[in-house]
């Protein structure tokens, strides 16, 4: 059993997805950011970078303790290497899953999500701040447009690569990005959305709510960045 902390984000996706399609038993329990649930004590216990989601394998392979994982790249190596599926276990096919993987986890999302911040979240419209991140956006895109050409998945077979990627490229119309214009992203992204594993996975807590970048103030204030008070 995977006890999966869990609220309905594009990070939170890659995990309900990669669950669901590895068919792995778990049960959902829900960490409401905006009511600032990740910054309590025993969910910073294993995750103590306040970000969801995170994992307790209450299973693990060497039939030990429980196991917690936190960051959605390590969590999704670890249910692969759990499970033997969806990482290749040849070198240069694992090499380059991890690969993209990481340029995902270093690029895609982090831009995707300060490009949302800037046009939706911040307080204040920065006209400097949204031209970079929307110009970055659109480079990422371009990138992975490029990398698509003549292949149904980023790195051969569909893998955790694919998994993380796909949750982030959802949310093009709240980026503002024309799809249209990646015509080999629109077609690698509507040949996994056929998937009925990733469409259950990403239907994981719809009762929870979905993104939508309106928030209240206190919500807000619980979604930027706070810094954790230190014992003297």
């Amino acid at each position: 059993m995977i006890d999966l902390y869990y609220w309905p984000t594009p990070n939170g996706w890659k995990i309900s997805i990669a669950l669901e399609e590895m068919d792995l038993e778990y049960r959902v329990i829900p960490v409401n950011i905006g009511k600032g649930e990740q910054f309590e004590p025993d969910f910073l216990k294993i995750s103590p970078n306040n970000r969801m989601p995170a994992i307790i394998d209450q299973d693990p392979a060497d039939g030990g303790e429980p196991i917690s994982v936190f960051e959605t790249g390590a969590i999704l190596v670890y249910l692969a290497e759990k499970t033997g599926k969806f990482l290749p276990a040849d070198v240069r096919g694992r090499k380059e899953v991890m690969e993209w993987l990481m340029w995902q986890m270093g690029g895609l999302g982090p831009m995707l999500g300060q490009n949302g911040h800037f046009k939706f979240y911040a307080p204040e419209k920065i006209p400097y701040a949204q031209e970079r991140y929307s110009t970055e956006a659109l480079r990422l895109f371009d990138v992975l447009n490029k990398r698509l050409e003549g292949r149904d998945y980023i790195c051969g077979d569909y893998s955790i690569a694919d998994m993380a990627c796909w949750p982030w490229i959802i949310t093009y119309k709240r980026q503002e990005i024309d799809l249209g214009e990646f015509p080999n992203i629109r077609r690698w992204y509507d040949n996994l959305k056929s998937r009925p594993a990733l469409r259950r996975g990403y239907e994981v807590g719809r009762e929870f709510g979905k993104p939508t970048g309106q928030w209240s103030d206190e919500s807000r204030k619980h979604l930027t960045a706070q810094r954790q008070p230190t014992k003297s």
